[in-house]
């Protein structure tokens, strides 16, 4: 966490790469705004520094309609990593909402323990927690999107308009109207803009992935990422178009159930890897022995859809190349994700389950690893990561690289990949002073490589 001389220089610099990082609250106006706010600068004794757009809301600030603190990068670096809280907030920002009991029991802790964690993190309850995300998504729909004011409401987890707007009238001291008067356009699409800190390293993020792309499932260009997805029941597709002078990807949405766009983004934004810190990560490959001039500007970590989809790359992807294991992914796409009006999507689990996989070509044993490891994860109480070691044919590397790829773990280092061992071994570097970004130490290691 910075100190309040450190909070106080990055907001008179209106440096970009604290965007998201902290919030300031203006005691005179109310209002609270991003670090690179471009209105005057109010004097110091006027501020309070906030940990996040949800303490802000939450200490009675309503949000800047100039620089919209709604669509700020997201900064989990003050909950460290891997904690019971960042899980929890995900958990409970997600849409439709979990009783509070499903995700105690989720998390394995107890609802007193829960509320407890979030008082004293965030000082604030869950259920307060969520309110704050439900109001802070609404904005953003309102003023990006041209949704009718129920569907904003249907999506952002209100029981109706009429909750919605009584909400904004009480948290934001706003109504849906005068936001809707504010924007310039009115796109008929969901379009939507996700920030990032710089720098940002598109290139390395776009080739990684092309080079790994399904044809069936995605496409890439010099500047866009085009998806075709399923989410939990939901299907569409879209197009995250990358725009380097804002600092940002523009993104079209094209989706079924209005209901799972807040997971969508969050997935997008996973992906992609839009919250990274990459000064943090740049230190921290340093410490590691990665001098900066060495290091990949703005290295990000490119994720995989799902983690049923990362598990199924990696198995076809044992002792194969690159390009082999995205043949046999794609005759999987081909043959089991077909779906009605001809559209495709990655197979669900039961179907990878259920089927011979005759169509691929690989040894017997590794189809029987596909099939066990997509009836493990066709159950309701799948294991964890760890637990898939018990399967025949699925080893460590296996797993670490479902966990860095599928779920986009930052502190995952792959010490027994050929490539790095023989990197670590010619830098004679120490990979634990990387941690908790060993994943990117991973990804700048191959790409010594």
């Amino acid at each position: 966490m910075l100190t309040t001389n450190e909070f106080h220089k990055a907001r008179l610099s209106r440096d970009i790469r604290f965007d998201g990082k902290f919030f300031v609250g203006v005691k005179t106006t109310g209002i609270f705004c991003r670090p690179i706010c471009p209105a005057r600068l109010p004097a110091e004794q006027n501020v309070e520094y906030l940990q996040s757009a949800e303490s802000a809301l939450q200490a009675g600030y309503r949000p800047c309609i100039r620089c919209r603190p709604d669509s700020a990068p997201q900064s989990w670096a003050w909950l460290g990593t891997q904690t019971t809280v960042q899980r929890a907030a995900r958990l409970i920002a997600e849409q439709p909402a979990q009783p509070l009991g499903a995700l105690t029991e989720r998390l394995g802790i107890g609802e007193r323990h829960l509320r407890a964690l979030f008082d004293t993190h965030l000082g604030m309850s869950p259920k307060q927690y969520q309110l704050c995300q439900r109001l802070l998504f609404a904005k953003q729909l309102l003023q990006d999107c041209n949704l009718r004011v129920t569907a904003v409401a249907h999506a952002s987890g209100f029981n109706s308009a009429r909750a919605l707007q009584l909400q904004f009238r009480k948290r934001l001291d706003l109504s849906p109207l005068q936001l809707r008067r504010q924007r310039t356009e009115k796109p008929a699409d969901i379009r939507l803009r996700l920030a990032y800190r710089p720098p940002y390293n598109w290139t390395y993020v776009r080739d990684f992935l092309a080079r790994r792309a399904i044809p069936l499932l995605e496409t890439y260009t010099d500047n866009t990422f085009v998806r075709s997805f399923e989410l939990d029941g939901a299907r569409g597709h879209f197009t995250a178009q990358h725009c380097p002078e804002r600092h940002c990807f523009d993104v079209t949405i094209d989706i079924t159930d209005l209901q799972k766009l807040k997971p969508l983004l969050g997935s997008i934004r996973r992906v992609l890897d839009l919250d990274a810190d990459p000064q943090g990560i740049a230190d921290s490959l340093h410490d590691a022995g990665i001098h900066y001039k060495d290091q990949l500007l703005g290295i990000r970590l490119p994720g995989i859809w799902s983690q049923f989809e990362a598990g199924c790359r990696a198995i076809c992807g044992q002792q194969v190349s690159v390009t082999a294991a995205v043949n046999q992914v794609s005759r999987l796409v081909e043959h089991l994700g077909k779906q009605p009006g001809g559209a495709y999507v990655f197979p669900s689990p039961a179907k990878v389950a259920r089927s011979n996989l005759a169509f691929l070509g690989m040894p017997a044993t590794r189809k029987d690893t596909l099939r066990a490891y997509a009836g493990i994860m066709s159950r309701p109480d799948k294991p964890d990561t760890a637990g898939l070691l018990n399967l025949k044919g699925i080893g460590q590397w296996t797993v670490d690289y479902i966990r860095m790829r599928g779920m986009s773990d930052s502190d995952v280092f792959l010490a027994n990949d050929l490539v790095v061992k023989r990197q670590v071994d010619k830098l004679q570097m120490t990979q634990d002073r990387a941690a908790p970004w060993r994943s990117y130490l991973t990804l700048q290691l191959w790409s010594m490589a």
